[in-house]
Protein backbone atom coordinates (compact mmCIF):
# COMPACT_ATOMS: atom_id res chain seq x y z
CA UNK A 1 0.00 0.00 0.00
CA UNK A 2 3.12 2.61 0.77
CA UNK A 3 4.17 1.85 -2.28
CA UNK A 4 1.22 2.57 -4.12
CA UNK A 5 0.52 6.07 -2.39
CA UNK A 6 4.29 6.59 -3.12
CA UNK A 7 3.94 6.14 -6.61
CA UNK A 8 0.25 8.79 -6.07
CA UNK A 9 2.14 11.40 -4.54
CA UNK A 10 4.70 11.57 -7.18
CA UNK A 11 2.57 11.53 -10.11
CA UNK A 12 0.38 14.31 -8.55
CA UNK A 13 3.45 16.25 -7.97
CA UNK A 14 4.88 15.36 -11.45
CA UNK A 15 1.54 16.86 -12.95
CA UNK A 16 1.63 19.97 -10.60
CA UNK A 17 5.10 20.17 -11.94
CA UNK A 18 3.80 20.35 -15.37
CA UNK A 19 1.08 22.74 -14.53
CA UNK A 20 -1.71 20.84 -15.22
CA UNK A 21 -3.59 21.99 -12.00
CA UNK A 22 -3.43 25.54 -13.28
CA UNK A 23 -7.21 27.02 -14.26
CA UNK A 24 -8.79 23.82 -13.57
CA UNK A 25 -12.75 24.68 -13.28
CA UNK A 26 -13.64 25.93 -10.09
CA UNK A 27 -10.51 26.81 -8.86
CA UNK A 28 -10.60 29.13 -5.72
CA UNK A 29 -14.20 28.98 -5.17
CA UNK A 30 -15.25 26.69 -2.24
CA UNK A 31 -16.00 23.13 -2.60
CA UNK A 32 -20.05 22.06 -1.50
CA UNK A 33 -19.78 19.14 0.44
CA UNK A 34 -23.09 17.63 -0.44
CA UNK A 35 -22.04 13.85 0.41
CA UNK A 36 -24.70 12.53 3.32
CA UNK A 37 -22.12 9.15 3.03
CA UNK A 38 -22.44 8.96 6.85
CA UNK A 39 -26.42 9.25 6.86
CA UNK A 40 -28.82 6.02 6.10
CA UNK A 41 -30.24 6.09 2.50
CA UNK A 42 -33.50 6.43 3.05
CA UNK A 43 -33.08 9.33 6.01
CA UNK A 44 -30.61 11.11 2.30
CA UNK A 45 -33.98 11.55 -0.08
CA UNK A 46 -35.56 12.99 3.21
CA UNK A 47 -33.07 15.70 3.76
CA UNK A 48 -31.83 16.45 0.62
CA UNK A 49 -36.00 17.09 -0.37
CA UNK A 50 -36.15 19.72 3.01
CA UNK A 51 -32.78 21.26 1.96
CA UNK A 52 -34.12 22.05 -1.28
CA UNK A 53 -37.31 23.30 0.29
CA UNK A 54 -35.64 25.76 2.43
CA UNK A 55 -36.26 23.73 5.84
CA UNK A 56 -33.83 24.19 8.37
CA UNK A 57 -33.78 21.64 11.67
CA UNK A 58 -35.06 23.00 14.59
CA UNK A 59 -31.69 21.97 16.15
CA UNK A 60 -29.85 24.48 13.84
CA UNK A 61 -32.25 27.22 14.51
CA UNK A 62 -31.84 26.31 18.35
CA UNK A 63 -27.98 27.31 17.49
CA UNK A 64 -28.41 30.27 15.45
CA UNK A 65 -30.68 32.00 18.09
CA UNK A 66 -28.05 30.94 20.80
CA UNK A 67 -25.32 32.51 19.17
CA UNK A 68 -27.80 35.65 18.87
CA UNK A 69 -28.55 36.05 22.02
CA UNK A 70 -24.57 35.08 22.92
CA UNK A 71 -23.48 37.69 20.91
CA UNK A 72 -26.33 40.57 22.25
CA UNK A 73 -25.86 39.22 25.69
CA UNK A 74 -21.91 40.49 25.25
CA UNK A 75 -22.68 43.67 24.01
CA UNK A 76 -26.00 44.37 26.78
CA UNK A 77 -24.56 47.54 29.55
CA UNK A 78 -27.93 46.37 31.26
CA UNK A 79 -27.10 43.76 34.47
CA UNK A 80 -30.82 43.19 33.93
CA UNK A 81 -31.32 42.67 30.60
CA UNK A 82 -28.08 40.58 30.70
CA UNK A 83 -29.58 38.19 33.06
CA UNK A 84 -33.15 38.34 30.95
CA UNK A 85 -30.28 36.95 28.11
CA UNK A 86 -28.85 34.47 29.85
CA UNK A 87 -32.26 33.08 31.07
CA UNK A 88 -33.15 32.47 27.54
CA UNK A 89 -30.13 31.17 26.75
CA UNK A 90 -30.47 28.66 29.46
CA UNK A 91 -33.85 27.98 27.98
CA UNK A 92 -32.60 27.97 24.48
CA UNK A 93 -29.62 25.47 25.98
CA UNK A 94 -32.29 22.94 27.35
CA UNK A 95 -34.72 22.99 24.19
CA UNK A 96 -31.10 21.98 22.21
CA UNK A 97 -30.46 19.39 25.01
CA UNK A 98 -33.94 17.61 24.93
CA UNK A 99 -33.44 17.78 20.92
CA UNK A 100 -30.38 16.07 21.24
CA UNK A 101 -32.02 13.89 23.85
CA UNK A 102 -29.73 14.43 26.68
CA UNK A 103 -32.52 15.86 28.80
CA UNK A 104 -30.66 18.41 31.13
CA UNK A 105 -30.65 17.14 35.08
CA UNK A 106 -30.05 20.66 36.33
CA UNK A 107 -33.55 22.35 37.68
CA UNK A 108 -34.01 25.70 35.71
CA UNK A 109 -34.40 27.63 38.77
CA UNK A 110 -30.90 26.35 39.90
CA UNK A 111 -29.43 27.72 35.83
CA UNK A 112 -30.85 30.79 36.47
CA UNK A 113 -29.46 31.48 39.70
CA UNK A 114 -25.75 30.32 38.27
CA UNK A 115 -26.75 33.30 35.69
CA UNK A 116 -27.81 35.41 37.98
CA UNK A 117 -24.25 35.38 39.89
CA UNK A 118 -22.38 35.37 36.57
CA UNK A 119 -23.98 38.67 35.87
CA UNK A 120 -23.48 40.01 39.09
CA UNK A 121 -19.66 38.50 39.15
CA UNK A 122 -19.23 40.85 35.16
CA UNK A 123 -20.89 43.58 36.81
CA UNK A 124 -18.42 43.87 39.94
CA UNK A 125 -15.72 43.42 37.21
CA UNK A 126 -17.15 45.82 35.19
CA UNK A 127 -17.33 48.51 38.24
CA UNK A 128 -13.53 47.44 39.15
CA UNK A 129 -12.19 47.72 35.64
CA UNK A 130 -14.05 51.26 35.41
CA UNK A 131 -12.84 52.78 38.97
CA UNK A 132 -9.23 51.36 37.79
CA UNK A 133 -9.48 53.50 34.28
CA UNK A 134 -11.00 56.54 36.37
CA UNK A 135 -8.10 56.60 38.76
CA UNK A 136 -5.86 56.30 35.99
CA UNK A 137 -7.37 59.11 33.74
CA UNK A 138 -6.77 61.14 37.37
CA UNK A 139 -3.05 60.57 37.71
CA UNK A 140 -2.77 61.76 34.55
Amino acid sequence: MKLLDALVEQRISAAAARGEFDNLPGAGEPLEFDDDALVPEEVRVANRIMKNAGFVPPAVEHLRALRDLQNEAGEAEDPATRVKLQAKMLALDMALESLRGNCAVVPLEYRRRIAQRLSDRWSEQEKTADAAAHDQAGQK
